[in-house]
């Protein structure tokens, strides 16, 4: 019988970050490690002479020492027909011989050398390792075939060196290897028991376990909301029809000098689905039979219910959709509408809220107002709105009667610029714009959930201020309509330009609309996504992988349907699309 050898440190790969040209771009990356001889000192962070490019994704305590497995070389020169590679391959800094991840468990330590070490989380999946590897599907191909690998946190500094045994001095609790933590989370059926157990493992990366902290809230989620309309999802509350859907304006109302609300209800026999307090629903118009097709997001303004829907337009200088809905549309008239949708929603709990709008930006916050008074709530409300002028001031009694109904309610109007007939006192609390010194003044609690919508630099200011004052950034919730902040991570430079058609001639496919950028664009089958066409379009666009397993670019899909090439390793949840290793079949409507 021959004895099983004892794990060993086969080489010791370290690399500085450098910058590289890929698909245009210059990324900036430390996947390039090469072996080092001799001895070499372990700290807390990372190894002398390594270092990481994107310090979002990789180092840190928990992402200290990547390690990869000698025998899974050995496999990926099977699966991949490779006999090229060198030690440092796959970006890890100890190549071992031994420690497969199939048993290697989550909180298990290990001495090595004169440095302990304790396992802390598997790879993260990332895009550069298939730069490295010349694979643009490796990232996906670790997931599907178990072969991640895995992160050391470093407990004590020490040196290691090629040829060091690694000993285990003491195992993890629950003894969930990092295969199948790997799985749980970026593979289908995510066991809710399987979850409880690996956020019971302290050693697990706090990145992880909010991770699955988050994948066990949306499970309890689905629960309660299969008795109710629209049932939520990781990325969202599913739409309640697909596409767009005639809906009749059946009255129009003004709100202030520049506001207008149209009220909607279906064109046929088929019931609304009450929305979520704060979503949104997105109109498809056309004002003239010559002119483009314009698609925009509406908050719905009113308490939800199954009747009627009601959207609130503010009319733009040069607006084309806001001029159209001001000026051209009358009761009776039908408009194309596509379901509510959003993740901008008014939060259970019991904490206090503040409702913070300023202009047409009162609408969301105004349906979460009306549901917090529709029920009476106990919590302490506050309605905190700013305009310019009493003429620039929407729903004015509409929110006074609202805030007053409630046992708690506080209501405070700041006017910019106060009109000649607006009275201190008695139309508006405060001349001067909403800051966070106002709301300290006010003495806001703190602790509240936040909830703000209007022009995107009073969010931007607002929100870091709220931060800086101590609030916890999970309470503060913000809605924007415009394009979205891109994620690309170690790409150096981002693009400043507008959203555009890409360069060159029109492409032959079919047309796909890019809602928030106000792009309508005919599809080009050179890219090889939709992923490749948007970022050649500058819309803004999040991503990590690239290759359909981290989820990151998952996005609403309003109408349309898509193909997957390749297929994802999960798909998203129906409305949605992972744009990543997608591309059209037909006209598709994408909320980007």
């Amino acid at each position: 019988m021959t004895q099983e050898m004892a794990p060993r440190l086969v080489s010791v790969n370290v690399g500085l970050p450098r910058e590289i040209a890929w698909h245009g771009k210059t990324v900036r990356t430390g996947i390039w490690k090469s072996p080092v001889k001799g001895r070499v000192i372990v700290r807390k962070l990372n190894l002398d002479g390594d270092g990481q490019g994107d310090l979002a994704g990789h180092g840190g305590l928990n992402r200290a020492v990547m390690v990869y497995q000698l025998d899974s070389y050995r496999y990926w020169e099977r699966q991949l027909s490779r006999n090229d590679f060198s030690y440092g391959q796959f970006g890890e800094n100890f190549t071992v011989e031994g420690l497969p991840d199939a048993q290697v468990c989550i909180g298990d330590r290990y001495r090595i050398g004169t440095a302990l070490f304790e396992v802390s989380q598997p790879r993260v999946t990332c895009y550069r390792l298939g730069i490295r590897m010349d694979e643009p599907q490796m990232a996906a191909l670790l997931v599907a075939h178990h072969r991640p690998g895995f992160y050391f946190r470093v407990l004590g500094e020490g040196e290691v060196g090629a040829g060091d045994e690694i000993v285990k001095i003491a195992e993890g609790p629950e003894r969930m290897n990092v295969a199948e933590i790997d799985a749980l989370l970026y593979l289908p059926n995510h066991a809710t028991e399987q979850l409880e157990r690996a956020l019971r493992i302290p050693g697990l990366s706090q990145g992880w376990q909010g991770s699955f902290q988050a994948l066990l809230q949306n499970q309890k989620s689905e629960t309660l909301e299969k008795e109710k309309p629209g049932p939520t999802s990781p990325s969202g509350p599913k739409p309640a029809w697909s596409g767009f859907r005639q809906l009749r304006v059946l009255r129009i109302n003004p709100e202030s000098a520049s506001v207008v609300s149209l009220t909607l209800t279906p064109a046929d026999n088929r019931p609304l689905v009450a929305a979520l307090p704060g979503q949104f629903i997105i109109l498809r118009i056309q004002p003239k039979a010559d002119s483009p097709v314009l698609l925009r997001n509406y908050s719905l303004s009113d308490l939800p219910n199954t009747d009627r829907y009601r959207i609130s337009i503010k009319l733009e200088a040069n607006g084309a959709a806001s001029t159209y809905l001001h000026h051209q549309v009358k009761p009776g008239d039908l408009l194309e509408v596509a379901a509510p949708r959003g993740e901008f929603t008014l939060q259970p709990g019991t904490n206090p809220v503040v409702l913070v709008g300023a202009g047409v930006g009162a609408t969301p916050v105004l349906a979460m107002l009306h549901s917090l008074a529709q029920e009476i709530s106990p919590r302490e409300v506050w309605w905190v709105f700013g305009a310019r002028s009493g003429d620039e001031h929407p729903f004015a009694r509409e929110s006074y009667n609202l805030i007053k109904a409630l046992p708690h309610g506080r209501r405070f109007i700041a006017y910019s610029r106060p009109g000649f007939g607006d009275r201190l006192g008695v139309h508006f609390d405060y001349a001067g714009k909403i800051t966070v010194d106002v709301l300290k003044k006010l003495e806001t609690p703190s602790d509240a959930d936040f909830y703000l919508c209007g022009p995107a630099g009073f969010m931007r200011d607002l929100s870091a201020g709220l931060v800086t004052w101590g609030v916890s950034e999970d309470r503060i919730h913000t809605e924007i309509f415009g394009a979205g902040k891109p994620l690309t991570p170690g790409v150096v430079s981002q693009s400043q330009a507008r959203p555009h058609p890409p360069e060159g001639a029109l492409g032959p496919g079919p047309k796909v609309s890019f809602v928030r950028s106000g792009l309508n664009v005919n599809w080009d089958p050179k890219f090889s996504s939709l992923l490749d066409f948007a970022e050649a379009c500058d819309v803004p666009v999040r991503w990590a992988c690239r290759t359909g397993v981290c989820h990151t670019c998952v996005c609403p899909l309003i109408a349309g349907t898509i193909d997957y090439q390749p297929e994802p390793l999960e798909l998203p949840v129906p409305g949605n699309l992972l744009i990543c290793c997608s591309r059209p079949k037909g006209d598709a409507v994408i909320d980007l």
